[in-house]
């Protein structure tokens, strides 16, 4: 027995929509939500500077065909590459996804959100050199702060209740989606173009979190992002041709998103689109290491110099107890081998044996020579991961957000240091007076990794101004950056 199926195209789901009006009606007025984005920017560009100075991650780097130069196309900061739009998408998500120390949305989903400033600055400087190149006005700044601010607020309102990681999925999806949407206004697109830009985004089979777990973690994790904002580039020029959409991609029975990769269960939001994500968004100031760690760390570092005080090493630690949240336990709570970088930032335990042992963590720490040390594995083996469903209530309660953790070290000799707690790090919006200062700090360090004093100087001077950054022609803020 069958049925008959109705052949008549639906009209587009109302979670396309509703993507599409926001990123074209939407008018960004919020200041706050402006010059959050220009710390986001400077940061975002910053941990891609650093990036850079790793191998793994520079060999990704330049066109797929070797000697390739795009005229007028999209330059990739601290490099000599001049890309097309798609490629350069890739190189810059790479780069600032490398060492995951970029911004961090924290909800039913996780995720960066500045991993779309790939796909909407290389859009945006191959848009701006190529109108000056036909006599015409480029863009400005203020279009890639605003494309910046609407982004984040796609993806992380998104990922307010709606967990993609439950079903295996990667958030990148969200990545992917946001970017589509933003870039295929920048491009011009027509309404109808960018929904059937946005619906390619969805029907893609999306990538699996098999990369970010063990025992399979890897590098793909570095450059998933990147790979994910470039698709969105490409599908967003391919909806620009007048390439067909799917409007019921998340609806249709059986075949749709929500049947195929949900469970079954349509999308829930919380709050309309506005620019409430990008004035909440967490900044990973102090550590580059996954975010639900964060303040662990920072209890870490305090234990060092208690030790220290005390005149105990980590050999007199009996047991370390973390108290943190379901969140951490899920993703970063970690026995066993660890096999290479990837692997090392998304284990708590090594994330808190580091800052105990040395008083430090860089990006350098992840790499083999460090972990090589037997004391670091010797102190893994004595922590132990307890979840507090108090703290998991104020991870998801939407006016705390914390990101809370709490150590508690006992001796050898009976003795124990009281437990010390973090809810909020340094990076969190309650404590931005105290961050955004570290955070301009942090870009200076990393302007300082590529470029000679001149260069770090032009660049801070117009990076650190709010109104000299949003009136700049795109292409020459980015031509700033060319090595």
């Amino acid at each position: 027995m069958s049925a008959t199926i109705s052949n008549v195209r639906p009209q587009p789901d109302q979670v396309l929509v509703d993507i599409v009006d926001y990123v074209f009606d939407y008018k960004i007025d919020s200041a706050l939500a402006l010059e959050t984005a220009r710390n986001c920017l400077i940061d975002t560009l910053g941990c891609g500077l650093e990036g850079l100075e790793y191998p793994a991650c520079r060999k990704l780097m330049g066109p797929i065909v070797p000697g390739t130069v795009v005229p007028n196309g999209a330059k990739v900061p601290g490099t000599q590459f001049q890309l097309d739009p798609v490629q350069a998408a890739f190189n810059i998500g790479c780069m600032i996804r490398w060492l995951d120390f970029n911004d961090t949305w924290l909800a039913a989903e996780w995720g960066h959100p500045s991993d779309n400033l790939g796909g909407i600055l290389a859009v945006a400087d191959w848009l701006s050199r190529n109108a000056v190149a036909a006599g015409k006005a480029p863009l400005t700044m203020r279009a890639v702060l605003e494309g910046m601010i609407k982004a984040h607020e796609i993806q992380g309102c998104i990922a307010l209740e709606n967990s993609f990681n439950k079903v295996g999925l990667d958030h990148v999806v969200l990545v992917k989606v946001a970017s589509t949407a933003v870039v295929s206004q920048m491009l011009g697109l027509s309404r109808e173009e960018a929904i059937n830009a946005v619906s390619l985004a969805w029907v893609d089979g999306q990538s699996l979190r098999t990369y970010r777990h063990a025992p399979n973690t890897g590098s793909r994790k570095s450059w998933a992002a990147g790979d994910a904002t470039s698709r969105a580039v490409r599908l967003a020029l391919m909806a620009r041709t007048g390439e067909m959409g799917y409007p019921s991609v998340l609806t249709a029975p059986v075949w749709g998103f929500y049947d195929v990769l949900f469970k079954g269960q349509p999308f829930r939001f919380q709050r309309p689109y506005g620019s409430y994500v990008m004035e909440n968004v967490l900044f990973k100031i102090s550590f580059p290491a996954e975010f639900h760690s964060q303040t662990a760390v920072e209890c870490a570092m305090q234990i060092h110099e208690k030790l220290n005080s005390l005149g105990k090493t980590a050999a007199d630690i009996k047991k370390i107890t973390i108290r943190t949240h379901e969140a951490c336990i899920r993703i970063i709570d970690k026995k066993g081998p660890l096999n290479n970088p990837a692997d090392r930032d998304h284990c708590i335990q090594y994330m808190v044996a580091v800052p105990i042992l040395f008083g430090r963590l860089t990006a350098a720490d992840y790499e083999d020579r460090v972990a090589a040390d037997p004391r670091i594995d010797a102190l893994r083996d004595k922590m132990v991961c307890v979840e507090d469903p108090a703290f998991t209530a104020d991870y998801h309660d939407p006016d705390k957000r914390s990101i809370a953790n709490a150590l508690t070290v006992e001796f050898t000799d009976g003795t124990q240091l009281d437990e010390i707690v973090c809810e909020y790090p340094i990076g969190h919006k309650r404590r931005r007076k105290d961050g955004i200062p570290l955070l301009e700090a942090k870009f200076r360090t990393n302007l300082a990794r590529q470029f000679p004093t001149r260069q770090q100087e032009r660049i801070l001077d117009v990076s650190l101004d709010q109104a000299r950054l949003e009136a700049m022609p795109v292409h020459e803020y980015v031509d700033l950056y060319v090595i």
